[in-house]
């Protein structure tokens, strides 16, 4: 299993989500995706093209990096991916599953 740190922050002790996987940073702390999307971009796709069921993102960093790598992991893994959500109250991270497929009301 991998944890996809969408982006490097320096300072930020992030080693609670170490348990569900070894860690792979898309971005670097230096990166401004609004400068130049391009690079961005495909650095990340490169690098989340083999994202798997059981992988999760690590949703930090800049929030339009944060929007690619979710938009990645649903294209390569048919609209399914997991993020680990931190709760602040218990000092944990939990994992939700995301599927952009997912059938029901949309008022639910």
């Amino acid at each position: 299993m991998t944890v996809y740190v969408v982006q490097e922050v320096p300072g930020r002790n992030i080693a609670g989500a170490r348990q569900y996987g070894d860690f792979e940073v898309l971005l670097p702390s230096n990166t401004q995706i609004m400068l130049s999307s391009g690079p961005s971009v495909r650095r990340m796709k490169k690098l989340l093209q083999d994202y798997k069921e059981g992988d999760y993102l690590l949703l930090i960093g800049d929030p339009a990096a944060i929007g690619v790598a979710c938009s990645l992991a649903a294209f390569f893994n048919r609209g399914k991916y997991s993020i680990l959500k931190w709760d602040k109250q218990e000092g944990l991270y939990y994992p939700v599953e995301i599927d952009i497929h997912q059938k029901g009301e949309l008022n639910e």
